[in-house]
């Protein structure tokens, strides 16, 4: 049987459906996608795609530090944004969290997002 940690911390919100924040599997942390969800409220944070990313990063950072890393260690990530115009100002507050070397990395245009969501990340990290 596979070893399946489950990670949860009360500085990202707590999941929407039936999934955990993250799971810790070995040295390798799986995020699942973090919306722009205020973690006290549960409720969307105000703005626009910077806004959004902001929160989504912010709640990647805190899952990551709850398992003991960083996420700066992240080895791939996806972004999922609903307008591809945003990808500019997205790339501007992601670079701001990861930093260099950047991660592998992918980011799609999708009909729609959790929420109405304009902005959903995720995280894969070495820990």
């Amino acid at each position: 049987m596979p070893d399946r940690t489950p990670i949860q911390t009360h500085l990202a919100p707590a999941a929407i459906g039936p999934y955990v924040q993250a799971i810790r599997h070995g040295d390798v942390l799986y995020c699942s996608g973090q919306i722009p969800l205020d973690p006290e409220t549960g409720e969307m944070v105000p703005g626009g795609a910077a806004e959004q990313a902001e929160r989504c990063l912010t709640s990647l950072g805190a899952i990551a530090h709850a398992a003991g890393g960083s996420l700066k260690d992240a080895v791939k990530c996806t972004i999922y944004v609903t307008d591809l115009a945003d990808f500019a100002i997205v790339n501007e507050v992601y670079d701001r969290h990861i930093g260099n070397p950047a991660p592998a990395r992918v980011t799609v245009q999708v009909a729609a997002l959790p929420r109405g969501a304009k902005v959903e990340i995720d995280a894969t990290i070495a820990l």
